[in-house]
């Protein structure tokens, strides 16, 4: 619901549905890969196939596809807890920052991951979160962003950095590193624009 005077949502309605997103999401990645084993692993093929014209299509689906529940269970976590503080900003805004986030990882995955291997997964969307909580704060000059983008860095900074090693080939460091960057950039392109002083009549 909206405050009647504002017009803006009320503080309890928006963390409602920033919970509601974030748990369908979560299901239906879960749902997503129940479906992938059924099939015999047949959706890893829709993943991102570095410069292959054919599987442009997979930079829209890589993110809802995992390679095993094992990959989904890893993301889950990050995911709900980033999405939910992420969308407590505004639901809209949010949705704008994960649909940048996607697309720019998607391209760059495409672009620069090693010829012949296949890219999927909500890694990418997570590292791309990560980024744009951390900096959030500090380019909307909130105290309280600024708090969250500290406590997030110092609990997840950690595994944030070793998902950015190229040591483990099986692991996309190209997605989580345009993930990240394009978080970043989703901070600066989606700030709140400053509203100007009411000017007396």
């Amino acid at each position: 619901m909206t405050d009647p005077r504002t017009g803006e949502w009320r503080s309890a309605d928006r963390a409602k549905t920033a919970a509601v997103i974030m748990l369908v999401w979560a299901a239906a990645l879960w749902a997503i890969e129940a479906v992938d084993f059924a099939s015999g692993h047949a959706l890893d093929a829709y993943g991102i196939v570095a410069r292959d014209p054919d599987s442009l299509g997979g930079i829209l689906a890589a993110p809802f596809l995992h390679f095993g529940f094992g990959h989904v269970a890893s993301n889950t976590v990050p995911l709900l807890v980033f999405g939910f503080v992420a969308a407590l900003g505004g639901i809209r805004r949010f949705l704008a920052v994960c649909a940048l986030i996607a697309v720019a990882d998607g391209i760059g995955v495409w672009l620069i991951s090693p010829s012949d291997t296949i890219t999927a997964g909500a890694s990418g969307l997570v590292f791309g979160l990560f980024g744009y909580l951390v900096v959030r704060g500090f380019v909307e000059r909130r105290l309280l962003g600024v708090a969250v983008g500290l406590t997030i860095a110092a609990v997840w900074g950690g595994s944030i950095l070793v998902g950015l090693s190229p040591a483990d080939a099986t692991v996309s460091w190209q997605g989580h590193l345009v993930g990240l960057v394009a978080g970043v950039v989703a901070a600066f392109v989606f700030r709140p624009a400053r509203r100007s002083p009411a000017l007396a009549p």
